[in-house]
């Protein structure tokens, strides 16, 4: 009992001492909660099995889902907790720590991490920009984000077709400035922590591998512009997934997109490459990915969004024995309607239409990782959800 409240009173006198010599800092808590309720049509009951010995996809039975959307509508659910701590001469120490969660259910997204969606830590000059350390996005997220029509929303936005498994990146440094209109961003990730997907290797290693640098390593870059009315952005991406240690393949995407505001509408247009090769260089994936899109502001209220995306699919190759084949290019238009309530809280309608695959372009090329499987013998899938977001 003695130490316990020896303890207690060395700790009250310590306190003011070490808070007076501590710099200014804060903390925020942040957050989204985001569901809607969907109906998609053509949908199977589970993911298409692969052969990849044949390059054979067999797709299973289904019909129309009613459900309750998991990955959220426009926005992914998350909570987080974000601060900054003034060191001085602009210097600044700073943090993000994000985690996904499902709002039907509550569990952990991002395959169960407590900080799946973001964690790390760094140091942001106002003169020089920030450095930062951990689990990040990678700079084509980054290039990307603002030339989205739909804002990388779950509901119906190909995002993860866009820019492959490994956007979110672990073992990441990343850097990002701003000077005046121009910002740059580049990272390199020891590790990405990402599974390959689909044609693309799949990762045996977690990547920082003794004797085998390159594993699941990766790096990236880009330039984005945005002054007046104009938004330009141009990237590159590659990331090196391994099947076992230094078996490491290639997987590259570069592109580059524009926006334009004209009175109350905001329009959309890009274009991103990508190829993946595996460790001896055949190519296993090669495309051409094309969007437009237009957002148009009814009144300080309502926005409306409209997006169509078009892949030209050139080679896909279903494991790393089979022959390369040319499958029907798919293509998306997607709508939402969001109304804002308040300036948290908001309500929406989305639809959209796929063609030659699932929505959001689940497919082989992304390893079916959407999870809207197209039902045997169907080519074309809708979807519609009416949701609810607020944002605290």
């Amino acid at each position: 009992m003695k130490k316990t409240m020896f303890a207690m009173a060395a700790l009250a006198a310590l306190t003011p001492l070490s808070g007076a010599a501590q710099a200014p800092s804060n903390v925020t808590l942040y957050g989204v909660v985001d569901t809607a309720v969907e109906y998609v049509n053509h949908m199977a009951s589970a993911a298409p099995t692969v052969n990849n010995a044949t390059g054979t996809i067999t797709r299973q039975t289904g019909g129309n889902r009613f459900a309750l959307v998991n990955s959220g509508g426009l926005s992914g659910s998350r909570w987080g907790l974000r601060g900054t701590e003034a060191l001085g001469n602009g210097l600044s120490a700073i943090f993000t720590l994000e985690s996904g969660f499902g709002a039907d259910d509550g569990k952990s997204s991002q395959g169960g991490r407590l900080f799946g969606r973001q964690a790390f830590v760094g140091l942001q000059s106002d003169r020089f920009g920030a450095v930062t350390f951990g689990r990040q996005y990678t700079s084509m997220f980054d290039a990307f984000a603002s030339f989205a029509p739909l804002s990388y929303a779950p509901l119906y936005d190909p995002s993860s077709y866009l820019l492959g498994p490994a956007f979110r990146s672990d073992n990441t440094i990343k850097y990002s400035g701003t000077f005046g209109p121009v910002t740059a961003v580049a990272h390199w990730t020891f590790g990405a922590g990402a599974t390959a997907l689909g044609v693309v290797p799949v990762a045996g290693s977690g990547g920082e591998t003794p004797g085998h640098f390159r594993d699941s390593s990766g790096y990236g870059a880009a330039v984005i512009y945005a002054s007046g009315p104009l938004g330009l952005t141009v990237t590159y991406d590659q990331w090196n997934p391994a099947i076992t240690a230094g078996n490491a393949g290639r997987v590259r995407k570069a592109g580059g997109a524009m926006t334009y505001v004209v009175g109350p509408a905001k329009l959309f247009a890009g274009y991103r490459w990508g190829q993946a090769e595996n460790s001896v260089d055949t190519t296993l994936f090669r495309d051409d990915m094309y969007w437009v899109g237009a957002n148009y502001s009814v009144n300080s209220a309502l926005v409306l969004k409209l997006a169509y995306y078009y892949d030209n699919l050139k080679t896909v190759r279903i494991g790393q024995t089979a022959a390369a084949t040319n499958p029907a290019n798919p293509w998306q238009v997607s709508f939402t309607a969001d109304y804002n309530l308040s300036k948290r809280t908001d309500v929406y309608l989305s639809m959209a239409y796929a063609k030659n695959a699932g929505l959001n372009f689940d497919s082989s090329p992304n390893g079916f990782a959407s999870g809207y499987f197209l039902q045997q013998g169907s080519n074309n899938q809708f979807g519609s959800a009416i949701g609810i977001r607020h944002r605290f």
